[in-house]
């Protein structure tokens, strides 16, 4: 994984547009030593500094991993993409510095990457070094502090962290060739530099930082002049390097200094738990997460959840159900079938409940099924899934609820919303609320066919039985109160189907009461007839008591 001579990138002579020439950004006393990469251990790679070739390279020669001036013929390497940088939306003073640099297209890493961080979103990039990362973080580095009308009295506005000196001086060297016709400044600071000369330029204001972790720590720490608060955009190049020589502890210590509220861009050619840890320790709070849908017929609903929860045994998965019997039924039959699983819903104590969620919380694996009611109030914890297996109570909570999960142990974590065919008008209240969603397909045929093995156990198990035809009213009745009845119409259930995801062959008889009047509902393609009383008990009994006194009496 060798670097090119940074001698490609060092204008030794030339003069910028702030009046600052490289060289004077160097220590002098570094300028002498010379040890390459290649030659270096981890630990005296700390210490590397490269020697600068009093000329730049030819125009067409790599960038610190950039590309050429025209893409190879047949692009062999597969590393060139077709995209132009005159594409990009950016400044003319920055594309007549990439144009004075030689380069005119742009790598598979740099047009993929580049638009987002345009758009101030947050970028987690798997990039090796050679890939053209360097430019890909740049740019949109400098079109930020060039939008902004970043001044010196502003601080700091983007700080780019480096494992070594050798690839932050090769960082910073290409940040000073892209801010050629910028008046924004710029500055390096590193281990073996003049601390003094550097809190004295770091005082004054550094609108681009060039740094590595253990001198940015020092800096940070005891330089009073140094402002990060308005810091926009903090760059971590090469994590997985800066966590191997040992400053993971002053990446801790960095990110507690630094303002949350920033755009965050991490680049790592491996994806180690440790630098997991770090971008999860990097990022914002408002967590990335990617919000699905599948749509599965009512008789296979459980099917699909039992497959999903089978294969993620080693995920933490969250599944929301819309009452308490649907949870408690659930659990028991998951539990019965030898998938552990633990339940909070409103029928437990608050010491219960508070318990399991808090041992959920601290678990790496495991499953919870929780009620949308009992969920409300709680800190969701980062977990893999979020699986909304009957219709959510309320939308506007299950919104909240996709945007503050999924923290994910990889940095991200996935919502997925099960949803019957007759349910899909849900999707245009989701598109309004601007939740990105995808299409999950779930194969029918890729399912776990235990439907009849469920039908007899729950048929044998008497009290699998009973808890089965609570769920399966309380599903109905959940259905029926639901605040959004153009979307989630009881008319509509084929109640022979949903009743098979509940373990019958056909709908139970059970007794109907809640809180509407009397309805008819029809089972679709049976010719099945349930006649359903959604009276409550109470309305029912003063009903009654009051026919008996509007009864006119009979005179004798």
């Amino acid at each position: 994984m060798g670097l090119p001579p940074v001698a490609q990138f060092i204008k030794k002579k030339a003069k910028h547009g702030n009046g600052h020439t490289a060289a004077e950004e160097v220590p002098r006393k570094l300028k002498k030593q010379k040890v390459t990469k290649e030659d270096a251990t981890p630990q005296e790679e700390a210490a590397a500094v490269p020697v600068a070739d009093p000329e730049p390279a030819a125009p067409a020669a790599t960038n610190g991993g950039e590309h050429s001036v025209r893409p190879p013929p047949g692009n062999v390497s597969g590393i060139m993409s077709q995209q132009t940088f005159d594409s990009l939306e950016v400044s003319d003073q920055t594309k007549k510095a990439i144009v004075s640099m030689g380069f005119t297209y742009m790598t598979e890493v740099q047009a993929r990457t580049i638009p987002p961080l345009l758009l101030g979103k947050d970028v987690l990039g798997a990039a090796k070094t050679g890939s053209g990362k360097t430019l890909a973080f740049l740019i949109p580095a400098l079109e930020l502090l060039y939008r902004a009308k970043f001044m010196p009295r502003n601080g700091t506005g983007v700080l780019v962290i480096s494992p070594t000196r050798e690839l932050a001086l090769q960082i910073y060297n290409v940040a000073v060739d892209l801010m050629m016709g910028h008046s924004q400044t710029h500055g390096l600071v590193m281990g073996g530099g003049n601390r003094r000369a550097e809190a004295e330029r770091l005082t004054k204001g550094v609108s681009l930082l060039v740094a590595t972790p253990g001198r940015l720590l020092d800096h940070l720490q005891n330089t009073k002049g140094f402002l990060v608060r308005n810091l926009a955009c903090l760059v971590i190049d090469e994590a997985d390097r800066i966590l191997e020589v040992g400053f993971e502890e002053e990446m801790r210590q960095i990110m507690k200094l630094l303002p949350r509220e920033r755009q965050t861009a991490l680049f790592s050619a491996t994806q180690t738990t440790k630098v997991e840890d770090l971008a999860r320790l990097s990022f914002k709070n408002k967590p990335v997460y990617i919000a699905g849908y599948c749509v599965v017929p009512g008789d296979k609903r459980f099917l699909l959840l039992f497959t999903f929860l089978k294969r993620n045994t080693s995920k933490k998965v969250m599944v929301f159900c819309s009452s308490c019997n649907a949870v408690k039924y659930y659990s028991d039959l998951l539990n019965y079938i030898d998938i552990p699983v633990n339940a909070i819903h409103g029928k437990q104590k608050q010491a219960k409940r508070t318990a399991t969620f808090f041992e959920f919380c601290q678990a790496t694996t495991g499953i919870l099924l929780c009620t949308d009611v009992a969920a409300r109030g709680l800190d969701i914890p980062a977990v893999d899934w979020i699986i909304q297996f009957d219709p959510p109570d309320d939308p506007r909570e299950y919104i909240h609820r996709v945007g503050r999960t999924a923290r994910g142990r990889s940095g991200k974590g996935k919502a997925l919303l099960m949803l019957l065919p007759e349910e899909l008008k849900f999707l245009q209240y989701l598109k309004a609320a601007k939740v990105p969603l995808a299409e999950y397909d779930f194969p029918v045929s890729k399912l776990a066919n235990v439907q009849t093995q469920l039908e007899n156990l729950v048929s044998k198990n008497y009290f699998l039985h009973q808890a089965a035809k609570e769920a399966f009213r309380s599903y109905i009745l959940a259905y029926n109160s639901h605040q959004l009845k153009e979307v989630f119409n009881v008319h509509a259930l084929d109640l022979k189907a949903v009743a098979r995801s509940f373990g019958f062959e056909t709908p139970p008889k059970v007794c109907w009461h809640s809180m509407a009047p009397r309805l008819h509902i029809f089972a679709h393609r049976c010719s099945l007839q349930v006649n359903i009383n959604l009276e409550s008990k109470a309305a029912h009994s003063r009903k009654t008591r009051n026919a008996v006194y509007q009864k006119p009496r009979t005179h004798y």
